[in-house]
């Protein structure tokens, strides 16, 4: 029983024509206006990556510029005798060289003795020399002169792949055409009209997936499209491609992101965990959720929705998963991504890296909203307190410690955040005591003493005078009582204060070391050298008003000392010692240089 040999779908779907190259069209449409046109070069020179069509494009220009019955659309005709005996193999004017194999001076002056030699029954002699960039040093120098005054019948078509190998002075005598990676939705579709003609089934999921696996290159496209071909019996399904070419399938990101997004860490990680066992790399994952982060942003514009590279089925399912998702989670999530990404390899623990990834994009959300909150929040907390005080707050307030969280994001984007929360000792429940009369707030206005000269813009008609007698706080004679944690409390809360107005310098100082007590209401900074005490001198007035107007006492001084540690001096060396001896006794010298001694 004979048995037809298998063709693989590369050599048997190559296209012949100028109009059957996929993705190219730049490139042939320029080629046949030339040939019709009469505008030939001498060399042409066909770069890009691999699996694009430059070879292919070379062999239909060399049997289109000999075709003796030429098309008007540029085309050869592929009946007259060149072209019959180019498709067959057996042309005389047209010959192909490997540099690959062939990269040596002998085999370059055998190229130029063949040119020598005239064409046969047509007007020109085509040389295609591929992977060009192989070709020794010394044989492109012997290439040099024939391809710069080639015989008027001969014409060098030279492909490569790596154009940047190449001698500029071999680049200045060529026609240069780049080839661009082939798009995907060219390549699926292509690989559509080869199922149809094979009678295989397909999905237009599956297809899309071998597209984007290919990065470009049909030729890869075509020996993957076999692959599946053969391991799913003749229907590439989108279930048979992902699981032939290890490929994590969509849904996995999609449920992840719906974790992430719901801030359910447990889920996230026993996703990962399930990716894990199947077989899959951690930098495989992590590199797939960058590029799913991507086309959830670009599809939440319509005018970059066209940047997405998957099917009509996926596309809709990122549109609806993109609603769910803000700008800022994602640009957020990329971020760390790209970071877990870069210390993969690096770190020890890979797995850990991934997971930490994962936690910290579940809490993004939390971030975000915790940086909107504070000010409103403390805000309304504020107004409540001044409309009615409570009684159970004014009962408990004395057992309360404030603490002040400074949140630092992982992520630049995520500002500095501060929240004050206090933190009520536990303690049995206190029976409710009755409201205290709470006297009204009073604004205290700093001595002028302070530099800032009181205003009397809402005193009414009231003198200078008048209000400085009943306000004491206005003079600066208020003395009122505060315990040590509320001097540190309001101390930390004027650190605050400097990070959030970006003076990083100043505030090493504050946080460095904790104010002595060095007399009543008076504190001293201990500081390092002169610079820190300079800038404690300029931050001075602002700190001794932040520290009267909020503890009501305009007695608080603040001082800084530097620092004064003694140096600790080094042993002496062998010849320190000596030098001093010397000079005690002369004669060692003398004795040292005539026994010619040394130190150890």
């Amino acid at each position: 029983m004979a048995v037809d040999n298998f063709i693989v779908s590369a050599r048997k779907y190559r296209p012949v024509t100028f109009e059957s190259v996929v993705g190219q069209q730049h490139i042939t449409n320029t080629l046949k206006n030339a040939i019709k046109n009469n505008q030939l070069a001498q060399a042409f020179l066909f770069c890009g990556p691999r699996g694009v069509g430059k070879t292919t494009c070379a062999r239909i220009l060399a049997k289109t510029i000999n075709c003796e019955n030429l098309q008007p659309n540029g085309e050869a005709c592929g009946v007259c005798a060149s072209c019959q005996s180019f498709q067959n193999g057996n042309s005389f004017n047209v010959h192909e060289l490997d540099a690959a194999s062939n990269n040596s001076v002998d085999d370059i002056r055998s190229l130029i003795e063949q040119v020598r030699i005239p064409p046969q029954a047509v007007r020109y002699k085509i040389y295609i020399i591929d992977e060009v960039h192989m070709l020794s040093q010394a044989a492109f120098n012997a290439f040099l002169k024939t391809l710069e005054e080639p015989p008027h019948y001969a014409i060098f078509i030279l492909a490569t792949t790596e154009k940047h190998k190449i001698l500029p002075t071999i680049l200045s005598r060529c026609q240069i055409f780049d080839f661009n990676r082939i798009r995907v939705e060219d390549m699926a579709a292509h690989l559509a009209s080869i199922a149809q003609k094979e009678n295989i089934g397909y999905e237009p999921d599956g297809l899309h997936i071998i597209a984007q696996k290919a990065d470009g290159g049909l030729r890869d496209a075509l020996s993957m499209f076999d692959q599946i071909v053969s391991f799913s019996g003749g229907n590439v399904t989108y279930r048979s491609v992902i699981d032939n070419l290890n490929i994590l399938d969509y849904d996995y990101y999609f449920n992840i992101t719906e974790s992430l997004l719901k801030e359910d860490s447990a889920k996230t990680l026993l996703l990962f965990d399930e990716i894990l066992n199947r077989g899959f790399d951690g930098a495989h994952f992590i590199s797939g959720l960058s590029e799913h982060f991507r086309n959830l942003l670009v599809s939440k514009d319509q005018a970059t929705v066209k940047l997405l590279e998957v099917s009509d089925g996926i596309r809709n399912k990122y549109l609806q998963q993109s609603v769910a998702s803000t700008v800022s989670f994602l640009l957020s999530a990329m971020n760390i991504a790209n970071q877990c990404d870069l210390n993969y390899k690096l770190s020890k623990n890979q797995r850990l890296q991934v997971e930490l990834a994962l936690l910290k994009m579940c809490n993004l959300l939390s971030v975000f909203n915790l940086a909107s909150t504070p000010i409103s929040a403390m805000s309304s907390a504020e107004g409540q307190l001044k409309k009615k005080p409570d009684s159970t707050a004014i009962a408990a307030a004395p057992e309360a410690k404030i603490t002040v969280e400074v949140a630092v994001a992982s992520d630049p984007q995520v500002a500095y955040q501060t929240t004050a929360r206090p933190q009520v000792a536990d303690k049995p429940p206190v029976k409710e005591a009755k409201p205290e009369p709470v006297e009204k707030p009073k604004i205290f206005i700093p001595a002028p003493s302070s530099g800032i000269i009181p205003s009397l813009k809402d005193a009414g008609k009231k003198t200078e005078a008048e209000i400085e007698e009943e306000d004491p706080y206005i003079k600066g004679e208020a003395r009122e009582d505060y315990t040590p944690d509320q001097f540190l409390k309001c101390l930390s809360d004027f650190a605050v204060k400097l990070k959030a107005d970006g003076k990083k310098n100043a505030l090493t100082i504050f946080t460095s070391n904790a104010p002595k007590l060095i007399a009543p209401n008076s504190y001293e900074v201990i500081v390092e050298n002169k610079v820190q005490e300079n800038l404690f001198r300029d931050e001075r007035p602002n700190l001794l008003n932040f520290l009267r107007t909020n503890l009501k006492n305009f007695g608080i001084e603040v001082s800084a000392r530097i620092d004064e540690r003694e140096v600790v001096k080094r042993p002496y060396t062998a010849i320190e010692k000596f030098q001093y001896m010397a000079t005690k006794n002369p004669a060692l010298v003398d004795l040292k240089n005539k026994f010619n001694l040394d130190f150890d």
